[in-house]
């Protein structure tokens, strides 16, 4: 698997949710599915699925926001009733694997990245894109926020 630093742009139009840490690898996917009910009402998509999480910054931060969304090609003027378009532009580190590895991508990237010397910018979003790959399994493309 490939780890690489890279500057990202997302365009995101989604759904912004918020709970317990360690409750986002169900809860996460739930709400997703109760914003893909609706992605028909959203302008330019992509049909690409993506979240943004807030990043864990220490042991007491106990509860976190994140997004579930859809990209989109272009700035959009009209957003669905309950849903925000987000635009972020960051430095990452990033990784892509299947989605049943996605804790062991994680801690890979993690490890990469501070063997590598970088530092997380915890003030901005984890990024996880989902791709249905040639075996009709999904892929995740996870992007860690760092500085330079």
């Amino acid at each position: 698997m490939e780890i690489k630093q890279i500057k990202k742009n997302f365009k995101v139009v989604g759904m912004k949710n918020s709970g317990v840490f360690a409750d986002f690898g169900s809860e996460v996917p739930k709400f997703a599915q109760q914003f893909l009910r609706r992605a028909n009402e959203i302008k330019n998509s992509s049909q690409t699925e993506i979240a943004l999480y807030e990043p864990k910054r220490n042991d007491n931060h106990i509860k976190g926001q994140y997004y579930v969304g859809l990209i989109v090609n272009g700035t959009l003027n009209e957003v669905p009733t309950g849903m925000e378009y987000i635009e972020t532009t960051q430095d990452y580190v990033n990784i892509r694997g299947k989605i049943s590895d996605i804790g062991k991508l994680h801690k890979e990237l993690l490890t990469w990245a501070d063997e590598q010397g970088f530092q997380r910018d915890l003030e901005s979003y984890i990024v996880e894109t989902y791709h249905q790959n040639e075996n009709n399994e999904e892929d995740v493309d996870i992007y860690l926020p760092i500085l330079l």
